[in-house]
This record gives C-alpha cells, sequence and structure tokens, in this order.
C-alpha cells in the first residue's frame, strides 16, 4: 500500500505545482475585506499605525494590506520584487515597497522606523532571527505569521497554545514524517527567535490552520467551490467522525491588524471554525453557497481511498496516529482575543467568484480542471466502484 502523502508535505507539492496568477483587476469585489463597523468614538481614537509586512504580495498579504489601509493605516512591503498581488493589485500604489533579499540583503531595513512588522515570510529561522534582531530596536511590536504545524506529531485533542513543541529533529522519522516534523520545527524556532529579540511582551505569534479563500495559489481547497457549484451525486471521503478545520485568509488578516492595534501581544491559534465540524457536516453547510441539488455520498473506507491515491481533500486529511488531533486544535484563546468568522457559504462563494474571474486564466482553470490526478476528474470512476462493492 502506497504511504498516504502527509499534510505539509502535501502543501509543499501543491504550492510547487502551482501556476502564477495574473494580477486581479478591480473588477472583483466578492474578495474584499468589509471594514468592521466601527462606532464614531472608536475612529476618532484609532491610533494610525505604521506597519511593516515582510512578503505582502502572495495570499494572506494583499488582504491584510486592504484591511490596513481602509483603516487609515500605512504600509510597507519588504519582498525580492517578484511575486505580483493577485488581489488588490489597484491599491499597491498606495504602498511603499521595499526590495531586497532575506537571504542576504536587508539594506532597505536599515535604520527606519515603523510601529508593527508582520513577518509573513518566515520560511527560515535565521530569515527571522536577523531581521528580529535588525528591527528590535526601531520596531515596537513583532507579528510572526507561524502554523498549526508547529504542533506536528498531533498525538491529543485540543491542542493549545501551551502545548510543548518539538524544537529538534527526531531520529527514525520516515520520508513523509520528515516534511512535517521539519517545517514544525522551523516554524516553532522562529517563534522563539522572534520572541528573543522582540520580548513576549512586544510579540504576537499566530498559527493559522489551513486558509482558504480567494487568492490561495495553492489550488488546494478549490474543489468544493467547483463541484458544490455543479451538485448532483457528489463523493465526500473520510469517516463519520472526522473532525475539519480551516479559517477564512480575510478573517486571519483582519484580526492581525486589529490585534497590532489593540497591542495585544501572546502566542494564539488561527483556527475556525468557530465550533467543531466534521466533514460531513462541512460540505452540507458549504453547499447552501449554490442554488443547486446536491446529494452525498460518504465514502469511509480509507483502504478504497488509498488504492484511488486520495489523501486528502482540504479542510478534510486522512487521519491516523501523527495525525490524530490535527484538525482538533483549541481556538478558545483566539476568539477571546477578538478573532471572528465569516459564513462558510460566504468564503465558498467568494472563492468560486474569484475562480471564474479574470485572476485565473483559462489556462490555468483548464489545467487544474482536466489534471487526471485530482478528485474532480477522478470522481466517477470511484463513485461507481465504491457502489459496485457496497451492493
Amino acid at each position: 500500500m502506497k504511504k498516504p502523502q502527509t499534510r505539509r508535505e502535501f502543501i509543499i507539492k501543491s504550492t510547487l505545482a502551482s501556476f502564477a496568477i495574473p494580477i486581479l483587476g478591480s473588477g472583483l469585489i466578492s474578495c474584499k475585506s468589509e471594514p468592521k463597523e466601527e462606532t464614531k468614538d472608536s475612529e476618532t481614537t484609532l491610533k494610525k499605525l505604521n506597519i511593516l509586512i515582510l512578503g505582502g504580495t502572495s495570499f494572506l498579504g494583499p488582504h491584510q494590506i486592504a484591511y490596513a489601509l481602509s483603516r487609515g493605516h500605512s504600509v510597507s512591503t519588504f519582498t525580492r520584487g517578484k511575486t505580483k498581488p493577485s488581489v488588490y493589485s489597484e491599491l499597491f500604489d498606495q504602498v511603499e515597497q521595499l526590495i531586497g533579499d532575506r537571504e542576504d540583503n536587508l539594506k532597505a531595513l536599515e535604520n527606519r522606523k515603523w510601529d508593527v512588522v508582520i513577518d509573513n515570510s518566515g520560511r527560515n529561522v535565521e530569515w527571522t532571527k536577523a531581521t528580529a534582531n535588525l528591527l528590535k530596536d526601531n520596531v515596537g511590536m513583532y507579528m510572526y505569521t507561524s502554523s498549526t504545524g508547529v504542533y506536528y506529531p498531533y498525538l491529543t485533542d485540543n491542542i493549545k497554545e501551551d502545548t510543548k513543541l518539538v524544537l529538534e529533529m527526531p531520529e527514525g522519522l520516515t520520508e513523509n514524517e520528515k516534511y512535517e516534523q521539519e517545517y514544525g520545527v522551523m516554524k516553532a524556532n522562529s517563534e522563539l527567535e522572534a520572541i528573543k529579540a522582540f520580548g513576549k511582551e512586544r510579540t504576537i505569534v499566530i498559527r493559522p490552520t489551513y486558509m482558504i479563500g480567494p487568492a490561495d495559489k495553492t489550488d488546494r481547497f478549490i474543489h468544493w467551490p467547483i463541484r458544490l457549484a455543479i451538485g448532483d451525486e457528489i463523493l465526500v471521503p473520510g469517516k463519520k467522525e472526522d473532525p475539519v478545520q480551516y479559517v477564512d485568509v480575510r478573517d486571519i488578516a483582519e484580526w492581525f491588524i486589529r490585534l497590532a492595534e489593540n497591542k495585544q501581544h501572546g502566542t494564539y491559534n488561527g483556527v475556525g471554525p468557530k465550533t467543531a465540524q466534521t466533514m460531513q457536516q462541512f460540505v452540507k453547510e458549504a453547499a447552501k453557497a449554490f442554488d443547486v441539488q446536491s446529494s452525498f455520498v460518504m465514502v469511509d473506507d480509507y483502504d478504497f481511498l488509498v488504492k484511488n491515491n486520495l489523501y486528502y481533500s482540504v479542510p478534510w486529511i486522512m487521519g491516523g496516529e501523527k495525525n490524530y488531533g490535527s484538525a482538533r486544535i483549541s481556538n478558545s484563546k483566539s476568539i477571546e482575543a477578538g478573532l471572528t468568522f465569516r459564513p462558510l457559504t460566504q468564503s465558498v462563494k467568494d472563492t468560486y467568484d474569484w475562480w471564474n474571474s479574470d485572476a485565473i486564466t483559462k489556462e490555468h482553470r483548464q489545467k487544474y480542471e482536466d489534471n487526471p490526478n485530482t478528485l474532480l476528474s477522478k470522481e466517477k470512476e470511484m463513485l461507481e466502484n465504491w457502489k459496485a462493492i457496497k451492493s
């Protein structure tokens, strides 16, 4: 039996296989983050922040920028200048765009002051260490974008922020396990470097789970908006009790900015939905985004799914001993700190509209939708084989 891909390996391979998505014009309205309603008093007392985003042109960053600008803050980005934003491209005229390289060229950050730095591109411990130490005397707060991957292996449920993390690579791991563990160890140690430089009172660490929504270049979630819009008989993988966790990228992006405004500190799990949800509950709720008739065939046999090379369909990830708690992570502390969640139907419909907009080329859509290895392509045959087994 072929060994299933791990959660992290799947993300890495999906990202590497992604297309470059063309810049999205101002015509796409559905992905825009609507500013939360503010009272007159709060508008007059809100301190305008000068925000530096390390990264800022990919998935999370543009949504952060749009929300920050809508609340009157100023934004600088620090990138290599190679990635063009696929949403909110028109807003980048209002953004100071600094060019450099976290590997060996931080010159553009020297002798500059900001109120907050948001580190979205911390993919290397040394990068985080170098930027945090360079900025610690000139920036008020460091916000590090981490991941729930720091909890791997996910051996328990109700995983909270104070869970002990693995900081060194264990011996005896399989190749697949190394993908998971290396990423988690890197993120965990990067968190520590940010805290070491800025101190606990000036550091915010956010650990998001799978983020969904417009501008996701990995195509890891797009199956469900596409498939649910079609309707009819839909294959749903997973056992009845399999939990799922996910969060709209815009909810995380906006929460980042509000945390900075409130000068909060600490470590938080960026995890949704608000209450526990199974894969069956997810797909039935998500289907309400479209006015079509659907029925669901729950395929709960892991051996059958492995035989058909289906190990994940985000937000569902095939369980196992080391992935038991990957979708059982506590978000209670984050909710208390102001994390809010838009309706799942809105996330699904907005993602579908984005996918079918000028943000995505026809070639990109066709390459995904015609890929014989996707669930979209394999579903019909899998359903026929499943029914034959069950008859």
